[in-house]
């Protein structure tokens, strides 16, 4: 089999495949047995119907058809195989030639196929690419807040004799009404204000009232059969709670903790808020880091595929008709472009650094996945490996270890001009302890 490449544009190729008679005999044997499957000639047991009669009955003209058809798909993918071309799309194919039906061996299969394919890119050197990040200090606030969160989750409700205000607990019956007419009510709701998980208007409502008073606002219902529905609400106080907090003693460090006193608990909070601030530099580095290697690299993006994606957008199943306008559409096509250039561009540096997956880089990324979908673990990735989707969750693996190595490999400074050693960022202490080891084992 032959095959030449012409440069359509840089991301989309026309192939001219030739197939010899020789390649494609296999094919032409195993139709002719299908065929034979296929049809009842009396005389003949099934499947053994000799193939000069297949000719004679369905013409052999359909015999090298059905060869070219069950082996197309086989020789499209061998050839992009040797011009070492990934397809992005579904090939538009032409046979131009095929096989003489009058005389056996004679003639050749011929094909042009066109396609849009993964476009090759040529990396800068990405080592050393300088960011500058915000300065993050931990100050003594951090440290009593983070001591504040804790001491709330040892904290008890108690019921005060005071209007409600800003974190306030308050036991509520809420009333919808829709036009004049009863919607929705409920009982006994327990809100925190301020936390914002409960119709939009109700803070405002509440705060100021004590217990045994009520108050109506008007509001858009957010769930139910009348979501999205304007209605008048009527909110009841029930009773105002404070939360009542421990006292941040001894006694407290050994209660919410593993340490025996106060001063080592906050020095343990200070350790952590530490570490939160380099996690904070690190994600704002990273995101610049990326943002300089798509201005430094030249992709081109193939303009079918992206309209295909943002089609495939604005006609699923749970797209909203209203969003569809002009300016979504911009903002789509504008997301949907750097997407793509992140993803070339970071294989580019994964291919350049060897980058690989390891089994249990996969399953972190599962489980943490499965979390953001509210998902159990084992059931996600039952759903992704059913669907498909493992070889596209490894490849995204592999790309946000790419950046991590180009973030590695930069010079990172913060507003002040200080510099910011992310090593922790980048590599995580296992990661670090696994380098070490390696490191002692080859001396």
């Amino acid at each position: 089999m032959k095959s030449a490449v012409e440069n359509v544009n840089p991301t989309r190729v026309k192939l001219t495949v030739e197939v010899p008679y020789e390649e494609l005999k296999p094919r032409v044997d195993e139709a002719y047995k299908t065929i034979a499957q296929q049809i009842q000639i009396p005389g003949f047991r099934k499947g053994k119907v000799p193939s000069r009669l297949i000719d004679q009955r369905v013409g052999r003209g359909y015999v090298i058809e059905t060869a070219v058809n069950e082996g197309l798909n086989d020789f499209y993918q061998k050839a992009m195989v040797e011009n070492e071309l990934t397809p992005l799309s579904r090939p538009e194919v032409d046979i131009t030639e095929l096989p003489s039906i009058e005389k056996e061996g004679e003639g050749q299969l011929v094909f042009t196929l066109e396609v849009d394919i993964r476009p090759k890119v040529e990396l800068p050197d990405y080592k050393g690419i300088e960011v500058s990040v915000e300065a993050k200090e931990v100050a003594d606030e951090d440290i009593e807040k983070a001591l504040d969160d804790l001491r709330g989750r040892f904290g008890t409700l108690k019921e005060v004799e005071a209007p409600a205000a800003a974190d306030s607990f308050v036991t509520i019956d809420l009333t919808a009404s829709v036009d004049g007419e009863e919607v929705d009510s409920a009982q006994g709701l327990s809100y925190q204000i301020g936390s914002g998980n409960m119709l939009e208007g109700m803070d405002e409502a509440v705060t100021g009232l004590s217990a045994g008073e009520d108050a109506t606002f008007e509001t858009t219902l957010a769930g139910g059969e009348h979501a999205g529905k304007a209605a008048t609400v009527k909110v009841v106080i029930n009773a105002v709670k404070q939360r009542e907090l421990p006292e941040a003693n001894d006694d407290f460090a050994q209660l919410a903790s593993e340490f025996d006193t106060i001063a080592e608990l906050r020095e343990n909070l200070a350790k952590d808020a530490a570490e939160g601030k380099i996690v904070e530099q690190g994600v704002e580095a990273r995101e610049l880091v990326l943002d300089k290697l798509v201005e430094l690299v030249e992709v081109p993006v193939p303009a079918s595929v992206i309209d295909e994606q943002i089609e495939q957008h604005f006609n699923a199943p749970d797209a909203e008709a209203d969003h569809d306008t002009e300016e979504h559409r911009s903002e789509v096509r504008e997301n949907t472009e750097r997407a793509f250039k992140n993803e070339i561009i970071l294989d580019a540096v994964a291919d350049a650094e060897e980058v690989g997956v390891e089994q249990s880089e996969l399953i972190d990324y599962i489980v943490q996945t499965a979390g953001q979908y509210g998902m159990e673990p084992n059931q996600f990735a039952q759903m992704l490996d059913g669907a498909g989707q493992v070889p596209m969750l490894m490849g995204e693996v592999r790309r946000r270890k790419a950046l991590a190595k180009v973030l590695e490999f930069a010079t990172v400074t913060d507003s002040n001009g200080a510099a910011v050693d992310l090593t922790s960022f980048v590599k995580p202490a296992g990661e670090e302890e696994a380098a070490e080891a390696e490191v002692e084992e080859a001396k």
